[in-house]
């Protein structure tokens, strides 16, 4: 077992059952999430006794790093090989208020988007909650700065890996942990209904996502097999109810793709079904996919669709690009060397 899996109270109640005070758990996290060491033995503080406990019982090296790949705008990208062979991704992105890194919490993804390069590598397992955290702290070892934001973005559905994901964000948000604020957290979602519905009532302040990509079924069912459990009905519902319980914005994702869901029509639609809403939506460019047979909306295609939305007073963003030189979407990198 990776020590990472444990929580604070975890390890406390860990180190009581074998004989040890609860202040020791706070000094082994001061060395795994303060310091990073790299074994048990560099954790000069503790007895003897203790640091082989903790060797006989865990593991402290949850990755190792395969590939990585630097573009020109200092967006990284590494492929990470688990303990049992598996292929992995993050992407560490650079912006003048910090360093933000977009995390795996799956091998494979069973959602199966039609537009998404993970989409085509199903669903192996999911990650432990060590094992997404290790991607943090690995990638800072790369990059030798501190990583201050965090997005549950990368390969996999987080809301299918439901509880890894919340001991994830509870380790990371953690003062004693990685100490990262709720607010510079934001997970991703395609649309599972019942777990939207779950995470409203968790009274958590990271910030939520909205996989839409399209404003009716019949565009994203093309893009998206998930609309046929969750329709976009049923996901807009989900979307109020969390703005009703939780009273905090949530994002709406939309990839722009040429001429499939970027008219000005699909714009227009796109804010009758939005407006009222506590949402801002970020558009996106979208990173071609060899499998897929989907191209990028142009560019004046995409600054049109942003003029609608901002027209009909839809809160927006067009997300500036970064790592376009070396294929930073998700899954890319992973399905090249499969």
């Amino acid at each position: 077992m990776l020590i990472y899996d444990l929580t604070l109270e975890e390890l406390v109640e860990f180190l009581n059952k074998n004989g040890h005070k609860k202040y020791r758990a706070d000094q082994i996290w001061n060395w795994l999430y303060k310091q990073k060491v790299l074994s048990f033995k560099e954790m000069n503080n503790l007895p003897d006794d203790l640091i082989k406990l903790l060797e006989d019982n865990f593991k402290i090296e949850a990755l190792e790093l395969v590939l990585k790949h630097i573009s020109q705008d200092g967006t990284i990208k590494a492929l990470y090989s688990l303990h049992d062979g598996h292929l992995i991704e993050s992407v560490l992105m650079k912006h003048h208020y910090g360093n933000s890194i977009c995390v795996t919490t799956q091998v494979g993804c069973n959602i199966g988007c039609s537009f998404c390069a993970s989409g085509l590598l199903k669903k192996k397992r999911d990650l432990t909650a060590g094992e997404i955290i290790a991607q943090i702290i690995e990638t800072e070892k790369i990059l030798k700065e501190r990583i201050s934001y965090v997005v549950v973005m990368g390969i996999g559905e987080p809301f299918d890996n439901y509880q890894n994901l919340l001991k994830f964000l509870s380790t990371i948000n953690n003062p004693k942990g990685l100490a990262i604020g709720a607010r510079h957290i934001t997970v991703s979602t395609s649309g599972i209904v019942p777990k939207i519905k779950e995470y409203a009532h968790m009274g958590l302040q990271v910030n939520l996502a909205i996989s839409l990509h399209a404003p009716n079924n019949e565009i994203r069912s093309k893009l998206m097999k998930i609309n046929q459990a969750y329709p976009i009905e049923e996901v807009i519902g989900a979307i109020k109810y969390y703005l009703s319980v939780a009273n905090r914005r949530v994002t709406i994702e939309y990839i722009l793709i040429d001429g499939l869901n970027d008219t000005a029509e699909v714009a227009n639609e796109l804010c009758k079904v939005l407006r009222g809403l506590n949402v801002y939506v970020n558009l996106i460019p979208y990173n071609e996919v060899l499998e897929a047979p989907y191209k990028r909306s142009k560019t004046e295609t995409m600054v049109a669709f942003y003029d609608i939305l901002m027209k009909n007073k839809i809160q927006v963003t067009l997300r500036k690009e970064q790592g376009h030189d070396i294929n930073a979407a998700c899954g890319q990198l992973r399905s090249q060397h499969l």
